[in-house]
């Protein structure tokens, strides 16, 4: 090879490396343009976006605790719909329709099922139900009622008058055997309209319309039941269907699946088309318990979250400071009838001073709660009461006083005596601690002032029995008053004839004068001469003293806080504690303040 061909080979060469120095420059280049600035620039994005997720997530934070703490300024806890209630009581179950039911559990499913044609409000007033309203004729013995519009029942059916007067001529069939019959006799009760009532009574009688709290029954699913058979009906245990504002869902007997030692659960749903308005709970259950202690272990292990039918609050319960005490004052009287009939109780100068002798304080004072006095026939704040007619205070000089007047004389034993017969009262009272407490107590007031007082008490069924038949000489007895303040059936001598149905003259007391007052009281609508014509029986009764006031039961009722919706007041029954039921609550949420 010569040296010109050596030289052009190595420009060649020289050439060649020159061209893939360029091409490497030229790809270092191109990757810094396409890789390293592009990502210099990606970073610079990052950055600017991650500045404007962090301005973002900043607002969206502060925002969050805006609503937040403006949620707080204009809302709150407190209770909100839905949920269901758990109540236990003492007693059993048996049957759940209006015309039948008499128990405390029985009452008290009817109450929750049924609706009325009336009902009574938290101040113990009558209200509309079923019925809208309703007028009275001039002569005091026509009531016509117009009910509300689009009623129903339970399974969805028409409600209509035709219910209405199948429910009372239901009533009024002997075969049928309602505890109800005697009160519904001699009433004449029409449909005019599917929506119009008319009740036309044998005689006046203003305080009727309180009849018509009773549940009304279902036509279409009872009419082709014969009567002799409505009462064991599967509809009154089962299968009830009412216009109330809970309807029945299931009933389990035995010791049920988480009822603990309960006897028997009903449980019931919110009725959506209820005429008064959808109950805020979802469910109501009645848990139903034979025996104290079982119930009141219910309640401990929180199965339950309140308790009816208790007469005081247990001792295991005491320091329980969860428990919320609702005592209802009742429109009932306690009352020590003397059977003025009998004896030298026929005496009205006797039968004074042992109202004298009585000091009715110390006998309240034995009863838990502090329950009102009774001082005369008519109860506190009814139409027609007068203080002026209250019975004497306690004064037992003056009531030894009395006596002594009246012939009865002190003998070495210290019992009064006259004629050789000595001044010994046997009463007779059902078997209750707190009857036993009021008799001993009573037994040494009265031998203060030289009377023997002797007592007997009995189980329930015997002294229904007694009472039933008047046999004893005094009675410690509670009757049942209502709202109304007429008393005639138990101090007017019509009903202290042996022939007489229901025979609640207690006393055996006659007198014409107030026979002639109640039954003017008891016929008038104007409220000033009804007053007018108690005023005339109360001046009677207080001279002639022919029972002894004592105090208004009350009903007790325990839960697990203060239930919202529920406030004490005058109730007639127990089941009367469901009157504000529809706004009862258990859940919390958040509500506006």
């Amino acid at each position: 090879m010569n040296r010109a061909t050596k030289l052009k080979l190595r420009r060649s060469m020289r050439n060649r490396q020159r061209r893939v120095e360029n091409a490497a420059q030229r790809a270092e280049a191109s990757f810094d343009s396409h890789f390293i600035d592009r990502l210099e620039r990606l970073l610079d994005v990052k950055r600017f976006v991650a500045g404007w997720l962090f301005l973002v997530i900043t607002i969206s934070i502060l925002t969050l605790s805006q609503t937040v703490n403006l949620r707080s300024f204009y809302s709150t806890f407190g209770p909100v719909a839905g949920g269901t209630f758990n109540e236990g009581m003492l007693g059993a179950y048996s049957n759940a329709n209006p015309i039948y039911a008499t128990g405390a559990v029985d009452t008290a499913a009817s109450r929750l099922l049924f609706a009325g044609l009336l009902k009574y409000d938290e101040h113990n007033r009558l209200v509309g139900d079923l019925a809208r309203d309703y007028t009275v004729d001039k002569s005091g013995k026509k009531y016509t009622f117009t009910l509300k519009p689009n009623l129903r029942w339970h399974d969805g059916a028409r409600l209509t008058s035709k219910d209405v007067v199948f429910t009372f001529k239901t009533i009024q069939n002997p075969d049928t055997r309602s505890p109800l019959l005697t009160s519904w006799q001699g009433i004449v009760v029409s449909a005019p309209n599917d929506k119009t009532v008319v009740f036309t009574l044998p005689s006046a009688l203003t305080a009727f319309p309180h009849s018509l709290t009773l549940g009304i029954i279902p036509q279409h699913l009872l009419r082709k039941i014969p009567a002799a058979q409505l009462r064991t009906s599967s509809f009154n245990t089962t299968q009830p269907v009412g216009a109330g504002p809970f309807e029945w869902d299931s009933l389990q007997f035995g010791k049920a699946s988480g009822s603990g030692e309960a006897t028997a659960l009903l449980s019931f749903t919110a009725f959506e088309n209820y005429n008064g308005g959808r109950a805020k709970l979802d469910g109501l259950v009645l848990h139903v318990y034979d025996d104290t202690e079982k119930l009141v272990a219910a309640y401990k292990k929180k199965t339950i979250e309140a308790v009816a039918g208790l007469k005081n609050l247990p001792k295991t319960l005491e320091n329980d400071s969860s428990i919320y005490r609702y005592r209802f004052n009742t429109t009932t009287a306690t009352m020590l009838f003397f059977k003025t009939s009998d004896g030298f109780l026929k005496d009205a100068a006797v039968r004074r001073a042992l109202v004298l002798g009585t000091d009715r304080q110390r006998i309240r004072e034995l009863i838990n709660g502090s329950p009102r006095p009774v001082n005369q026939p008519l109860l506190i704040g009814q139409l027609g009461y007068a203080k002026e007619f209250d019975q004497s205070a306690y004064d037992p000089n003056a009531a030894a006083k009395a006596l002594e007047q009246a012939g009865w004389l002190k003998a070495k034993n210290g019992i009064r005596q006259k004629d050789k017969k000595p001044l010994s009262i046997l009463v007779v009272a059902e078997e209750k601690p707190e009857n036993e407490r009021i008799m001993k107590s009573l037994q040494e007031m009265w031998r203060g002032i030289g009377v023997e007082l002797m007592y007997v008490l009995r189980p329930p069924t015997d002294f229904q029995s007694s009472v039933e038949t008047h046999s004893y000489t005094a009675l410690l007895y509670t009757i049942s008053i209502g709202v109304d303040p007429d008393v005639y059936a138990y101090w007017s001598s019509t009903q202290a004839d042996p022939r007489s149905s229901n025979r609640l003259n207690l006393s055996e007391y006659k007198s014409a004068a107030v026979d002639a007052a109640l039954e003017g009281g008891r016929t008038r609508q104007d409220p000033l001469v009804r007053e007018l014509k108690y005023k005339a029986f109360l001046k009677a009764w207080q001279k002639d003293a022919p029972a002894i006031g004592l105090y208004q039961p009350q009903v007790l009722y325990i839960s697990r806080g203060m239930i919202d919706g529920l406030s004490e007041h005058a109730i007639n029954t127990d089941a009367d504690r469901y009157y504000s039921v529809t706004n009862w609550t258990v859940k919390i949420g958040q509500i506006p303040k």
